[in-house]
């Protein structure tokens, strides 16, 4: 399956695949820089795969997931 992920990545990562993105260092994320990779590797975050996995974004994903459903 074709995804295009221009919008989601910076321009030199438009033609990789997503395996080869999670394998990227953060700032491959569109609006992410050089000096955000070296922030986040100070939190052990070297890859985007890194990021996905971190805790801290994992729960706050589940609360922006969750949040719409709360009563």
């Amino acid at each position: 399956m074709a995804v295009n992920l221009n919008k989601l990545v910076d321009k030199a990562y438009e033609d990789k695949s997503l395996s080869e993105l999670l394998d990227a260092p953060p700032s491959a994320l569109e609006g992410l820089t050089p000096k955000h990779d070296e922030l986040l590797a100070e939190l052990g975050i070297k890859s985007v795969a890194d990021l996905a996995k971190w805790k801290y974004a994992e729960r706050a994903s589940a609360i922006a997931a969750l949040a719409p459903f709360q009563a």
